[in-house]
C-alpha cells in the first residue's frame, strides 16, 4: 500500500510538551540506529526478551520496511530524533488479530507518548480490519502493561511461562473515550500551563528603539513583576532598558522555558530552530508577516508551527498581542498595563483589539487570571485555553472574544463538559459571513448563524452581540451567584427608573415584581432594609436595584457602600443601575449606566442557569434496534418526495418507536446534514 500520509499527526504529551507522529519509512535506517544506541539494555531486555546490545543491517531493513497493511510501523520525533516506535504484525494475512509492541527511548518515558502511540496504532489497525491486538509483556515491565490496563479497551491477561499474555479488543468503549478525553485534557491543559507559568523569559528581538514591539514587550516584563529572570536577546547590543542582552538565545547562561519572539518573520524559522536546540517549552510570536499577508505567508506559518511542534514546543500567534498571568507577574503582551488581579480568564483572538479589551476590562474594575491573545491561531487556541482554564484554580469566568472555530465539534463538546462547572461567555464575530479574518489556520464555518448559535446554547455556552455585553456578563457571573430562577425583585428611590426595570424585565421574558420605590430621600438604612426584606422572599430570584441621585443633592457614596455590604454573603444576587455608573461598585456588585443593560445581562444569566440545572440527559440504551432494516428502507426512501405512513411507520419500528393508528397527528418534518465542521446537524 502507498505511504499513509493521513496517520501523520502532530501530538500533546502528558507534560505538555510535543512530538510528531508518522508511519516508519525505508529511508529511516539512520535514525533507527541512533535511537537503538541511546536505549539502556533494561529497555531493550524488556522489548525483546534477551539482551541485543545492536541491531543487525537485515534487522534495520525488516523494521523500516513495511507494508502499512499486514505489518505497521509508527515513529515519534522530536526535533528530528526518534524517541518512541510502535509496529504491529498481523498474525496471517486476513486476520484481524496483530502483535503489537513499543519502544520508548528512556529519556522519554514517563511522558505518555506510549499511550498516544497506542492511540493511533489501534486507529490505524481498525482502518485495516484488525479488531485484536495481542502482546507478550514481562511481568517486571509494569510501565507497559500499566499502558494497556489503562487504555478502556476489553481486555483480557493471561500468565504464561513468565510472561503476561495480554488481549485486547480495538472495538472503542465508552471507557476508552474517556480515557483518550482525559489524556487530551491533561495534555493540553499542562502545555498551556508551561506557557503561562514559565520560570524564565527570553525576548528574542529585544530593541533599544523606542516604541518598537521588542522593547515594548520587555518594559512590560520588566515592570509586570515577574519573579523569574528576563534575558534580552538582540545580535550587538550588551544591554537593552538596562538588562544585559546575549547575541543568540544559545548564549543565554541559563534555561529557558518561554520565548517572545518580535523580530522579522523572515527570521523566525532560524529563531524556532534556535529555541528547539535550547530547549525552549513555547513561543510567544509576536511578528507580523504570515498567513495575514498572503500564500507565501500563509506557507511561512504552516513551517513556523510544523519547526515549532518538531522541537516540541506550543506556539501563541504569530501576528498576537501575547500573553499575561496576573498569578505570577508575567506580562508578555504589548499593553503597557493590565486589570488587576480577578476570577476571569480571557481568550482573544484580535490581536489589533486587544489593547482595548485589556482596557475596558480595566475601566469596568474587571480582575483577570490570565489572558491570552492567539493572533492568526496558527497553533493554541482557544479549545486549549478551556482545558486549561476547566482545571485552573484562579478561573472562575472564561470569556472568549472569536473569530475563528478550529475544531468546532472539540469546542462544542469541551464548552458542554465546562459549563457544568464554569460559564463560557463568547462573542463571534462574522455574524452574517461566517467568514474568518485572512491569515487564520481556521476554515470559514457553513452553518447559518442561527444554527451556531442553536449549538452553542445548547453546550451552555452564553453567546452575546457585542464586546460591551461581554463584559456587562462577565461582570455578573464573575462576581455575583447565580439566579435560582427568573423572579425579579426591583428596588430602588425613583419610580420612573423603576418602571423602565420592569419594562425591561418582562421583555426579557423575565417575571418582575411590582418595583419598590424608597422615594428619593432614601438613605443607606432604606437600602439595607429593603434589599435584606426582598432576600428572605423565597418568591425573590434576583434583585436589581436603582439609585439616582436627588435633586437636592447630598452624599451617595454610603448608599454604594450599604448596596455592597447587603449584598455580601448572599445567595441573591444583585445588581444595580447606580447613577449611571458602569463597573463594580466597591468591587463586587455589578452596576450598568442604563436599566435595560442592568436586565439584558440578567436575562443572560437565568438562561445559563437554567441550562446548568437541566438534567444531563444519556444515551438511552435501545435494545432490539434493527439498524440494517433501517438502512435498507432509508435506501429504498431514496429520492422520493414523500414516503408513505406505512414505510414511515416500519422505519420508525426498527428503532422502537410505535406510530398509534388513532387521534390526530401532526406532520413533522426532520431535516439532517453532515456538517463538515460540526458533524451531524
Amino acid at each position: 500500500m502507498p505511504y499513509p500520509d493521513q496517520w501523520e499527526a502532530d501530538v500533546v504529551l502528558a507534560d505538555g510538551g510535543t512530538a510528531h507522529l508518522r508511519p516508519i519509512r525505508p529511508d529511516d535506517a539512520g535514525l533507527l540506529r541512533e535511537f537503538y544506541a541511546r536505549l539502556s539494555p533494561e529497555s531493550i531486555y524488556y522489548r525483546f526478551f534477551s539482551p541485543r546490545p545492536r541491531l543487525t543491517d537485515r534487522e534495520i531493513e525488516h523494521f523500516t520496511t513495511v507494508d502499512y497493511d499486514n505489518r505497521v510501523a509508527l515513529i515519534a520525533t522530536i526535533g528530528g530524533a526518534m524517541v518512541a516506535v510502535v509496529r504491529y504484525d498481523r498474525l496471517r494475512p486476513g486476520q484481524d488479530t496483530a502483535e503489537v509492541a513499543f519502544l520508548v527511548e528512556d529519556a522519554h518515558q514517563g511522558r505518555g507518548v506510549a499511550s498516544v502511540l497506542l492511540e493511533h496504532i489501534a486507529a490505524a489497525a481498525r482502518e485495516r480490519g484488525i479488531t485484536r491486538f495481542v502482546a507478550d509483556v514481562l511481568p517486571e515491565n509494569r510501565r507497559m502493561s500499566k499502558v494497556f490496563r489503562d487504555a478502556g479497551y476489553k481486555a483480557e491477561q493471561r500468565y504464561e511461562e513468565g510472561v503476561l499474555a495480554l488481549t485486547l479488543d480495538l472495538e472503542p468503549t465508552e471507557t476508552s473515550r474517556e480515557v483518550m478525553a482525559a489524556r487530551e485534557h491533561r495534555a493540553e491543559s499542562r502545555s498551556i500551563g508551561r506557557l503561562l507559568s514559565p520560570r524564565s523569559v527570553a525576548v528574542i528581538g529585544a530593541s533599544r528603539e523606542e516604541h518598537s514591539v521588542g522593547q515594548s514587550v520587555l518594559r512590560n516584563l520588566l515592570a509586570g513583576g515577574f519573579a523569574g529572570p528576563v534575558y534580552p536577546v538582540h545580535p550587538s547590543a550588551t544591554a537593552v532598558s538596562s538588562v544585559r542582552a546575549y547575541k543568540t538565545i544559545g548564549d543565554v547562561p541559563g534555561e529557558v522555558d518561554l520565548a517572545v519572539v518580535a523580530v522579522p518573520a523572515e527570521v523566525v524559522g532560524d529563531v524556532v530552530a534556535q529555541c528547539a536546540a535550547k530547549d525552549v517549552h513555547g513561543l510567544v510570536v509576536l511578528s507580523a508577516g504570515f498567513g495575514e499577508t498572503g500564500p507565501e505567508g500563509r506557507e511561512r506559518q504552516n513551517e513556523l508551527v510544523r519547526l515549532a511542534r518538531a522541537g516540541g514546543m506550543r506556539v501563541v500567534g504569530p501576528n498576537c498581542l501575547g500573553i499575561a498571568n496576573n498569578a505570577n507577574g508575567l506580562n508578555a503582551t504589548l499593553a503597557p498595563t493590565l486589570p488587576r488581579h480577578g476570577p476571569i480568564g480571557f481568550f482573544s483572538q484580535s490581536g489589533a483589539l486587544g489593547i482595548t479589551i485589556l482596557q475596558w476590562a480595566a475601566e469596568r474594575g474587571l480582575g483577570l487570571s490570565t489572558f491570552v491573545s492567539a493572533g492568526n491561531r496558527a497553533d493554541v487556541s482557544g479549545n486549549d485555553l478551556m482545558q486549561y482554564w476547566e482545571e485552573d484554580p484562579d478561573t472562575a469566568v472564561v470569556l472568549l472574544y472569536l473569530e475563528s472555530i478550529g475544531n468546532p465539534r472539540k469546542f462544542t463538546r469541551l464548552a458542554r463538559r465546562i459549563s457544568r462547572r464554569k460559564p463560557i461567555v463568547a462573542v463571534k464575530s462574522g455574524r452574517t459571513t461566517q467568514g474568518v479574518p485572512l491569515g487564520h489556520a481556521a476554515q470559514a464555518l457553513s452553518l447559518p448563524d442561527h444554527a451556531v448559535s442553536a449549538l452553542f446554547a445548547q453546550a451552555g455556552l452564553v453567546r452575546v452581540d457585542s464586546l460591551g455585553e461581554l463584559f456587562d456578563v462577565a461582570q455578573l457571573l464573575a462576581y455575583q451567584p447565580l439566579p435560582r430562577g427568573d423572579r425579579v425583585a426591583i428596588v430602588g428611590n425613583s419610580d420612573s427608573i423603576g418602571l423602565l426595570v420592569q419594562d425591561a424585565a418582562t421583555v426579557a421574558g423575565l417575571r418582575p415584581r411590582r418595583p419598590v420605590d424608597l422615594g428619593p430621600e432614601a438613605g443607606p438604612a432604606d437600602f439595607t432594609a429593603a434589599l435584606e426584606e426582598a432576600f428572605a422572599d423565597e418568591g425573590t430570584d434576583a434583585v436589581v436595584t436603582v439609585f439616582a441621585p436627588a435633586v437636592r443633592g447630598g452624599t451617595t457614596s454610603d448608599v454604594a457602600a450599604a448596596i455592597v455590604a447587603a449584598a455580601d454573603g448572599a445567595q441573591t444576587p444583585v445588581i444595580a443601575a447606580y447613577l449611571g455608573e458602569r463597573g463594580l461598585l466597591h468591587g463586587s456588585v455589578p452596576s450598568y449606566p442604563a436599566p435595560e443593560s442592568a436586565v439584558r445581562a440578567l436575562a443572560y444569566a437565568v438562561r445559563y442557569a437554567g441550562w446548568r440545572r437541566r438534567p444531563r440527559g444519556r444515551i438511552p440504551d435501545l435494545p432490539g434496534v434493527d439498524r440494517d432494516r433501517a438502512r435498507a428502507l432509508v435506501d429504498e426512501l431514496a429520492g422520493q418526495e414523500e414516503p408513505s405512513p406505512e414505510r414511515t411507520a416500519a422505519l420508525l419500528a426498527c428503532y422502537g418507536i410505535t406510530v398509534g393508528r388513532t387521534g390526530h397527528g401532526i406532520a413533522t418534518r426532520i431535516s439532517t446534514s453532515e456538517d463538515p465542521s460540526f458533524g451531524a446537524i
